[in-house]
């Protein structure tokens, strides 16, 4: 028997550059979309004919109701967010399917209270971390201390393994940071019992769910942030604290692949970045692209940081997502520009660099830039990729032979149709 080929959607960049509209797009031909890595400190925005949506922990398949959704075994799982989320849907009527590992770790609220303390802590040396605890539940989870998902299915279990974890958690920040307000055991286990009613029959083994499955389910898989963010491959310290890439998917979503996988990473047609850590490529006038192109982060609504196209970083990008394709979004956002700039390689030390350094190094490069004509053209009519200004094509064609790698879809807009499918 033949099986599908499942189908990886990923970041190149710094994340933000469209996987959700992508996502989206490719999940009406899903049967299975799960996200396997990360929780709520970012977001994928997505607009289509039910409205425009800001998801956080949901899969962007949300919004086909033939779709299953799952949230994968790498993940951290604030419930309560996940209520937030799922309420705002239903307030819309949008009533998903959603299955939940049994093995994803739970974000629990003194972890948030936590990053809230060390973010002030560090003051000027602050990670630009969005509070809402993800890196301390994944701290807990490899300390091997974290409570897994599974464990709201069994009351008594629930209570054993909250408590070892709080009478080991709070001695520890109390002695970091002093007496706080902190939320009791008793107060900890009793939102968990509520959350644990609601969620409870959500909760499964993956491996035992995905055996009852069609043999020929079509899975798509979505990862939060892009490369540059990776905890491996990324930059860091500057960097989330799960693995975004590619390769990481089937290992943490907890779903056995039955093909090798087709890989589609989703880069932006400029450079942007939210958060700390060095970003090349940065324009000097960022205000004019940021508001035109609507750059605030999904999570925090914090203005991003607007760059030229970074040729070198996304190369890298492509490489660490092992991409078979690229998706390159909000080209229609640079129509108006007289000139666009292309980062080709950085300067450092009197040499030149193609291969994407260390964060240290980034600090001090200097970005060698091409110069391309830019186009005055609203290119959110445009359905195929000859009705594109000649520019815009000179553009997208340059691009796609710096990152070495087919650009196959263009997005001229936020809309399912607003997609140019190349080949």
């Amino acid at each position: 028997m033949s099986y599908p080929q499942p189908h990886i959607v990923v970041g190149a960049q710094w994340g933000d550059e469209g996987k959700g509209r992508m996502v989206d797009y490719f999940a009406e031909k899903a049967d299975v979309v799960c996200r396997y890595q990360g929780g709520n400190n970012a977001g994928h925005t997505v607009i289509n004919h039910l409205g425009e949506f800001k998801l956080h922990l949901l899969p962007s398949g949300v919004f086909d109701p033939n779709t299953t959704n799952v949230l994968g075994a790498g993940m951290v799982i604030d419930l309560a967010g996940l209520a937030s989320e799922l309420d705002a849907l239903a307030a819309k009527n949008i009533h998903p399917k959603l299955v939940i590992s049994d093995r994803a770790t739970l974000v629990l609220p003194l972890h948030r209270l936590e990053d809230e303390l060390e973010e002030a802590r560090l003051g000027d040396q602050a990670f630009g971390s969005t509070r809402n605890g993800i890196a301390y539940a994944y701290a807990d989870r490899f300390a091997k201390k974290a409570l897994q998902l599974g464990a709201l299915r069994h009351p008594e279990t629930l209570r054993q393994n909250l408590k070892r974890w709080y009478d080991w958690k709070l001695p520890m920040l109390t002695g970091l940071y002093g007496e706080q307000n902190w939320p009791t055991f008793e107060a900890l286990l009793t939102d968990l019992q509520w959350l644990a009613e609601r969620f409870g029959p959500m909760i499964t083994d993956l491996t035992a769910w995905q055996r009852q499955q069609p043999k020929d389910s079509r899975l798509l898989f979505e990862a939060q942030l892009g490369a540059l963010r990776d905890i491996q491959q990324g930059n860091y310290p500057f960097t989330t604290s799960s693995s975004v890439l590619s390769g990481s998917a089937q290992v943490l979503s907890g779903l056995r692949f039955p093909a090798a996988p087709r890989v589609t990473a989703v880069a932006k047609a400029f450079s942007t970045c939210v958060g700390e850590g060095p970003f090349p490529t940065a324009m000097t006038d960022m205000t004019t692209l940021r508001e035109s192109a609507n750059e605030y982060g999904a999570r925090t609504g914090r203005a991003r940081d607007i760059g030229h196209f970074d040729a070198v970083a996304t190369l890298y990008g492509v490489r660490m997502q092992n991409a078979d394709e690229v998706a390159l979004t909000k080209l229609d956002c640079l129509s108006g520009q007289e000139t666009l700039k292309v980062c080709t390689a950085y300067e450092l030390d009197g040499e030149t660099l193609t291969d994407y350094p260390l964060t240290n190094d980034l600090y001090r490069v200097t970005p060698v830039y091409e110069t391309w004509p830019g186009w005055t053209d609203d290119l959110q009519d445009c359905r195929s990729y000859e009705a594109l200004p000649e520019a815009a094509k000179a553009y997208i064609e340059r691009i796609e032979a710096l990152i070495d790698c087919p650009i196959r879809y263009v997005s001229v807009g936020p809309e399912r149709e607003q997609l140019i499918v190349r080949y």
